[in-house]
């Protein structure tokens, strides 16, 4: 069974192969934001923020509850399950 670090391993090396880009990911702890996205990125000047779910997983509550004020503030904004889920996105928003 696929684990969530390693999905979100290939995400973070897909998005770092990329120009114009850096990803982070976010951990939680006393020094983070309960709730906020898995990977925090940047890609040509645009803030994008993944929460990153297993296949047929949801986020919770307060997940959502983030990824709504990370919208609202501008970012692009997805829950995601794979690399293909990030590439799908990406040229979507035109990125």
């Amino acid at each position: 069974m696929t684990t969530e670090r390693s999905i979100v391993k290939a995400i973070l090396t897909y998005l770092n192969s990329l120009p114009c880009c850096l990803a982070r990911k976010r951990w939680g702890g006393g020094m983070g934001v309960a709730g906020d996205p898995d990977i925090d990125a940047c890609i040509r000047g645009r803030s994008v923020q993944l929460e990153v779910k297993r296949p047929g997983e949801r986020p919770t509550p307060l997940q959502l509850k983030r990824i709504e004020e990370w919208r609202r503030a501008g970012a692009v904004v997805a829950v995601v399950s794979s690399v293909a889920d990030v590439k799908s996105l990406l040229t979507e928003v035109d990125l």
